[in-house]
């Protein structure tokens, strides 16, 4: 039997696969988000007048407590989330190697796979060319399906599971970040959390951001290597 065709022992209750996008499909060590984090510090500063280093810091106020700056600018400063979007995504997306060993992986994987992103579709449409991954989900649930409420708001797994009609029971969600897999274990999914590489320098994290482990209880399995995690599931 081919082994990329059977089903995941450990998972084989799961129906519905959700993958967060940055930093989750795509390595940490290829440094594709730092180019919007600079971006975003940037349009902190236009919109609020303020230097480089307090629009940075104001811009992580903002990520801590309203899930994204996105929401926090848009609560204080009614700024249009078009154009930030537009703005903070202008990226060079090269960094984002193809990847046919996750392609694989993600496509062997019985049921439906989703992107729930708090990026934008053109984003993760532009991630999913450059890994090859195009053709493989199903729907891609972006900040604007979610009504521009972010993970880890608890309305956009609600919506999310509501849109796209998923038992949390049969499904995992996998995400970079340990505070946007709470929800998801309160409603009953599984939970991954995809981390950098031992060595991977943080240098653009607050601490808070990169808390990780099983030992955090809604944290139920942690890999730096997800293509591997999905392979190594498999008999």
């Amino acid at each position: 039997m081919n082994k990329m065709s059977a089903t995941v022992p450990a998972f084989d209750h799961i129906t519905d696969w959700v993958f967060d996008l940055d930093n989750t499909l795509y390595p940490r060590e290829c440094n594709l988000f730092a180019q919007i984090d600079i971006l975003i510090t940037d349009y902190v500063a236009r919109v609020t007048s303020l230097e480089i280093e307090a629009a940075r810091k104001l811009q992580k106020e903002y990520y801590r407590d309203y899930g994204t700056t996105l929401n926090g600018l848009m609560r204080t400063h009614a700024i249009d989330p078009d154009e930030y979007l537009a703005t903070v995504h202008a990226i060079d997306y090269a960094p984002v190697l193809p990847h046919p060993e996750l392609v694989s992986a993600i496509a062997a994987l019985p049921g439906r796979k989703f992107i729930f992103t708090n990026g934008s579709t053109s984003h993760a449409e532009a991630v999913l060319a450059r890994l090859g991954a195009s053709h493989l989900f199903e729907a891609i649930f972006d900040i604007r399906a979610a009504r521009f409420q972010p993970k880890p708001l608890e309305i956009a797994y609600r919506d999310f599971l509501s849109t796209h009609s998923v038992d949390p029971r049969r499904s995992i969600m996998f995400d970079d970040l340990e505070k946007n897999l709470l929800v998801p274990h309160q409603t009953g999914m599984a939970t991954v959390q995809v981390v950098a590489g031992p060595g991977f320098d943080h240098a653009q994290c607050d601490p808070w951001e990169l808390e990780q482990g099983k030992a955090l209880g809604h944290v139920h399995h942690v890999t730096s290597d997800l293509a591997g995690f999905l392979i190594k599931q498999m008999p």
